[in-house]
């Protein structure tokens, strides 16, 4: 999955804002540690060449457990930010949303963490994905961020334009979509000589269905209204790091 928001809070919400306080009083401890060693910062084995110029703290959290505990996404982004305030006036601050398709599974913070590309886990996404390749499932695999089709565990040669008219199906799962709804949106910026007509989705979707083999009806028609994809027992969604969300198009 860039699968992000810009979180851009100027004011603050209305909803009451938990402050978090900046801890200013001395904390005791068992064995107080050297002066020197307390303001050393701290060095984690830095690449040569390289300094810190910041952090990125991952959240796992979707709406709906942030109500349950009396808050939303925007009230925890405002408050971090008035402490990070309080604690470093001259910091700057960005905040994004990690967006993932419904039904995705897997931790939330595993999630977030693939949505805004940190680097371990899209390489272990990828090696997964390689041991999955390895196995080499029967019927149809779509892996979204791949852009490629594997039908019995052999790659499809769909041309850019039917994986992307498929993808479009994918991502809107159960959804009839519109032919003028594809033309508009798949083929945003064409000029009106470039852009095609509604029978021409037919010959696309025609294509890929002849690619798409016994495993054809994946892709339903709906008569009079446009096409529908609806998956099977035998079908494999891989929506991987670099999944585009619907929320884009």
């Amino acid at each position: 999955m860039s699968n992000t928001a810009l979180l851009d809070r100027t004011s603050a919400p209305a909803a009451p804002v938990r402050h978090l306080r900046a801890v200013t009083a001395p904390i005791p401890t068992a064995e107080p540690a050297p002066a020197a060693a307390a303001s050393a910062p701290a060095q984690r084995n830095l690449p040569p060449g390289t300094a810190p110029r910041g952090f990125a703290l991952y959240v796992g959290l979707d709406e709906g457990k942030a109500a349950a505990a009396g808050v939303s996404l925007g009230v925890l982004v405002d408050a971090l930010r008035r402490t990070i305030a309080d604690l470093a006036p001259n910091a700057e601050t960005y905040a994004t949303v990690a967006l993932a398709p419904i039904g995705s599974g897997g931790r939330d913070v595993d999630v977030v963490r693939l949505a805004l590309h940190e680097p371990s886990a899209i390489a272990r996404t990828k090696q997964e994905d390689e041991e999955e390749d390895d196995r080499a499932p029967g019927g149809v695999v779509v892996d979204i961020s791949r852009k490629r089709v594997l039908i019995e565990g052999e790659s499809a040669a769909f041309t850019f334009k039917e994986f992307e008219l498929l993808q479009y199906l994918v991502l809107r799962e159960g959804r009839t979509i519109e032919r003028t709804e594809l033309v508009s949106s798949l083929w945003q910026g064409a000029t009106d000589d470039e852009s095609p007509g509604e029978r021409t989705i037919d010959v696309h979707v025609r294509r890929l269905r002849a690619k798409l083999g016994r495993y054809e009806d994946i892709v339903r028609t709906v008569r009079g209204v446009g096409y529908r994809f609806d998956r099977h027992a035998d079908v494999v969604i891989r929506y991987g790091h670099g999944t585009p969300s619907p929320d884009r198009f």
